[in-house]
């Protein structure tokens, strides 16, 4: 698959090496030799598989964590709602981090982060501590959970749905296995929970060093759009193949480059800039002489919270995130309270979560090809009020099939993130969206699993949760639905 992608890749971000004179020095084309596609490829799957680890190896192991720090169900609570609280406030700092430091960089920095705190958190002492280490881990999570939309956006432009899907497919993957496996590989090791948890540093170590290449490449999300007229990513191949040879035909048409041979692609994107200066001299003189005004004219400054589908969007993030969030942290209790032992409790969460794996690649490729989206975020909203009733009627019977469906419905994450790169057209729209709709989804899923864990305890069963579980189910379809209309941010929110 990888060497298909790359080949495929390959050819999809050439133009982007095609240079106007009116391109700024420091940037520079996104490279696209097949050894450089593949280990962006190598390097978006091993980042998605680190995504989740830190968060359901911890679930799988909640009561035995419980125990050894003196937790109460409330803190518990607490300690579940600590993901979505950090991807909220770092998250939103990613693009920022990424115009200074370069997508490479802080993605490098993200994996390091996820190492150190994996690797501290068990042995902290504390439950003070313990959280300090996990928000470490959960830092390095957030930015990357960010980045990701656009990394994809700007190497893979015209493959958005199935990288996408490649991307989700493999977070699934480490989702499911540290579900599954955290609790077997805990008691092969000695039945140390601290063991357990710290083992899953070495996937992220691993994680680090395919971006180790790219720390140094520092052009800003959307420096490709800026520099090369329309764009060396904005939307399917728009720079070169079928849409530069339409640009060829277009400035031959007024004149600019009727005999100039190989010329005519250099001087392509000044007689874009410069075409109301003249031709061909006078036009090249035009672009240069506005050549600083030139990103503020191809990419307009976005006042993203004017946007209702950006609203919508990080509103279908925030409730689908409560739900998964919820469903990570205390699943497995609620089949363990059932009577349910707590090696095929892990591996109920461990089904829950694979289920992500093919649909992850299925549901983005199909989104893509759809004018709207909204169908999709029903039919996975509908899986999981079916899963909520099994859990409220019949959690220990039917356990497998609820595992089924709710995993289903975690579905709804791969489509959010491929909503989050067709609802914007360039990679600086993207970067935007993608900040904005992350960091809101994620403050508006903070309070969830907090509030599960307070009603478990006070009520002393999974009736109250449960009901609450439901009832946020419902908006999440209603939003899913707005999200899904065929439009972009650019569209709504240029200044």
């Amino acid at each position: 698959m990888m060497g298909d992608m790359a080949s495929e890749e390959t050819r999809t971000t050439k133009p982007a090496t095609v240079r106007s004179s009116a391109q700024p020095a420091d940037a520079s084309p996104v490279p696209t030799r097949a050894w450089t596609t593949r280990l962006i490829v190598l390097g978006i799957v091993l980042a998605a598989l680190n995504l989740r680890p830190a968060i359901t190896s911890f679930g799988a192991l909640l009561e035995e964590v419980r125990d050894g720090l003196g937790m109460s169900g409330s803190m518990a609570g607490l300690l579940t709602s600590v993901p979505p609280l950090c991807f909220a406030l770092f998250g939103v700092m990613a693009p920022r981090l990424a115009r200074r430091f370069g997508l490479g960089a802080v993605v490098c920095a993200g994996m390091i982060a996820i190492t150190a705190g994996l690797l501290i958190r068990p042995y902290a002492g504390s439950t003070p501590a313990f959280l300090a280490a996990s928000a470490l881990a959960l830092m390095g999570i957030a930015v990357s959970n960010v980045l990701m939309p656009v990394i994809v956006k700007r190497w893979f432009p015209d493959r958005v749905g199935s990288m996408t899907g490649l991307y989700s497919m493999a977070l699934a993957l480490g989702t499911s296995a540290a579900a599954a496996v955290t609790v077997p590989m805990t008691d092969a090791l000695g039945g140390n929970w601290q063991t357990g948890l710290a083992v899953w540093a070495a996937l992220a170590a691993a994680a680090v060093l395919p971006w180790l290449p790219f720390v140094r490449d520092r052009r800003a999300p959307g420096a490709d759009e800026q520099a090369g007229g329309r764009g060396g990513a904005p939307a399917r191949g728009e720079v070169g193949g079928r849409g530069g040879a339409a640009r060829r035909g277009e400035a031959a048409g007024r004149g600019e480059a009727s005999a100039r041979g190989e010329s005519a692609t250099r001087e392509e994107a000044p007689v874009r800039q410069g075409a109301s200066a003249g031709d061909g001299a006078a036009g090249r003189a035009g672009a240069l002489a506005h050549k600083d005004a030139r990103p503020r004219a191809e990419v307009p400054a976005l006042r993203i919270t004017r946007s209702r589908t950006a609203w919508a969007l990080a509103v279908f993030f925030g409730l689908q995130a409560t739900a998964a969030y919820i469903t990570m942290g205390w699943m497995p209790q609620i089949f363990r309270d059932a009577g349910v032992p707590a090696s095929t409790a892990g591996l109920l969460l461990a089904v829950t979560m694979v289920m992500g794996v093919p649909l992850a690649f299925v549901i983005p490729r199909v989104a893509t090809r759809l004018p709207h989206q909204g169908p999709i975020a029903l039919v996975l909203g509908v899986c999981g009020l079916a899963g909520y009733a099994g859990l409220y009627f019949a959690p220990a019977a039917g356990a497998w099939a609820w595992a089924v469906l709710l995993g289903i419905s975690n579905c709804a994450f791969p489509l959010a993130l491929t909503m989050v790169g067709m609802r914007a057209r360039t990679g600086a729209g993207v970067a935007q969206l993608s900040a904005f709709a992350q960091s809101t989804g994620y403050l508006i899923s903070i309070p969830g699993p907090l509030l599960v864990g307070v009603l478990y305890q006070h009520s002393g069963g999974w009736g109250l949760p449960i009901a609450l579980m439901t009832a946020l189910m419902i908006p999440q379809m209603a939003v899913g639905v707005l999200a899904g209309r065929n439009r972009t941010v650019e569209d709504e929110a240029t200044r």
